[in-house]
């Protein structure tokens, strides 16, 4: 096994309810990328839709935004035309792209999964990044970067317009992918090689691009997530889409994705692919709320050889830390600590981020499980970049059966504020349900698709996971139907 040096580190803070003492260590990690791109589009202004350099688009139709990814994502999936296009050639001489030599690299996810994992893929051949446009005859020009009807592959393929009816693809690679699951994309190519590369990792090589499209084409700009006809969709989310006039090279493809990592698979919102998830719970039903509870993702190492008592049940810490990373990939950090002082039979909620983030719209924390005082314990597949642990006491102001500690970090409440969402719902019994209070109390959410929102399952005793047997919807005046 390779280890290798890690970072990560251990806070805490606000001592009503978490723990009154830290242990941190520290050790080195990289550093921000340095590539600067042409130009980017964060999606951060998702009303003009505007690049991050404030370059306004071309024209846009039938496209929202999602708070999926960083929070700002672009999404291109409608049952009607849609498209986002960007100028290849701005006004004042700025270049956003270049066919010829270059690198375009942006974060996908899929609303649909691969056939490959049980899904249906887009069911089209979905275009995540075009100029131009195919033709049969070669008569006008193509780039674009897109996957096939199953979603099982991912091409780069271009055409010039020589006639010749030839498509050339210069690359392709099978893909794996699910639903809402963000990817790393990076293309680069040149006349000497053409790569790919998926989540930070070469996915493979390609021959050396010489076919591309004319000034004639580059004129009428590039689109995100469709075709100029806006048939084609990705059917997805896009964000932090950027584009280099020269090919990045395989460190400089994983320092970005390292760096760019964190915030996608620390967003709450995103459920499906958080790095770090809450650990299940083991529920318990009376007399109140009861909901957290359980060892969750600790693993027990023993008891620690030595054990040291707090002044009160509230006076804890974290000591003997120890993190390692082996092997490949971004999960794969282990962090192995001891829970001293506090007392005898008390359960202490352990909380984990990527970032040290604390507040509304921040990254929530996960909840890993609860440990006891004198005890040693391991958390695994944990980011390998950074990773903070904070130590929650059992306080809990409000007797609804969830601690301070997770009221603040996870849902990000306040702990001495309403206890309950907008519908009169306790945060507590989504947890219990086996839901994120954070999203589940969100309007419009209908997990098990049975017609009954959320807070409708609490109101009339039904279980939000599970299917009723029955489905409700309303018609509209308009003739089309909505979830009530």
């Amino acid at each position: 096994m390779k280890l290798k040096l890690c970072r990560a580190f251990f806070l805490l803070i606000l001592p009503t309810f978490l723990t009154n003492a830290a242990h941190a260590v520290l050790f080195p990690g990289g550093g921000a990328p340095t590539n600067a791109p042409l130009d980017s589009w964060s999606f951060y202004d998702h009303t003009n839709w505007t690049s991050d350099y404030g370059y306004a688009p071309v024209s846009f139709t039938n496209i929202i935004y999602s708070p999926l990814g960083d929070f700002n994502s672009l999404v291109v999936n409608t049952n009607v035309p849609a498209w986002l296009q960007y100028n290849v050639y701005e006004n004042d001489g700025t270049t956003n792209l270049t066919v010829d030599s270059g690198t375009v690299t942006f974060w996908f996810a899929p609303s649909w999964s691969s056939t490959n994992q049980g899904g249906l893929g887009p069911q089209e051949y979905g275009r995540l990044f075009e100029v131009g446009s195919y033709t049969t005859n070669s008569s006008y020009g193509l780039w674009s970067i897109y996957v096939d009807e199953g979603g099982n592959n991912i091409y780069f393929s271009t055409q010039t317009n020589d006639l010749s009816s030839n498509v050339w693809t210069w690359l392709s690679a099978p893909i794996s992918w699910t639903t809402n699951y963000f990817h790393f994309i990076a293309l680069t190519y040149s006349p000497t090689n053409t790569t790919l590369y998926l989540d930070g990792v070469l996915a493979t090589n390609g021959a050396p691009l010489t076919v591309y499209p004319g000034q004639n084409v580059l004129t009428n700009g590039f689109y995100i997530g469709s075709d100029s006809n806006g048939i084609y969709q990705a059917e997805g989310l896009f964000n932090t889409v950027a584009t280099y006039n020269y090919p990045l090279n395989s460190n400089d493809v994983a320092t970005i994705y390292d760096w760019e990592d964190g915030l996608y698979n620390m967003n709450p919102y995103n459920v499906a692919m958080e790095q770090i998830s809450s650990a299940p719970s083991n529920p318990s039903y009376t007399p109140q709320f009861n909901v957290i509870t359980g060892q969750g993702d600790l693993l027990w190492d023993g008891t620690a050889s030595s054990c040291s008592y707090g002044t009160n049940a509230y006076n804890i810490w974290i000591t003997n830390v120890t993190a390692a990373v082996s092997g490949s990939g971004s999960n794969n950090m282990s962090l192995t600590f001891t829970i001293e002082g506090g007392a005898d039979g008390v359960p202490y909620d352990v909380f984990a981020n990527s970032v040290l983030a604390f507040g509304s719209g921040t990254m929530a924390w996960a909840w890993m499980g609860q440990g006891y005082h004198c005890n040693t314990y391991t958390l695994t597949n944990l980011p390998n970049t950074a990773c903070f642990l904070i130590l929650g006491t059992p306080q809990d102001t409000s007797g609804f059966g969830l601690t301070d500690a997770y009221e603040k970090l996870v849902m990000e409440v306040d702990p001495n504020g309403s206890q309950t969402d907008s519908y009169g719902v306790p945060y507590a019994w989504y947890a219990e349900q086996g839901l994120n209070p954070f999203t589940a109390s969100m309007g419009g959410q209908d997990p098990d698709q049975d017609g009954l929102l959320n807070y409708q399952e609490y109101q009339f005793g039904t279980r939000p996971l599970v299917s009723e047997g029955f489905t409700i919807w309303v018609s509209t005046p308009n003739g089309t139907t909505s979830i009530p």
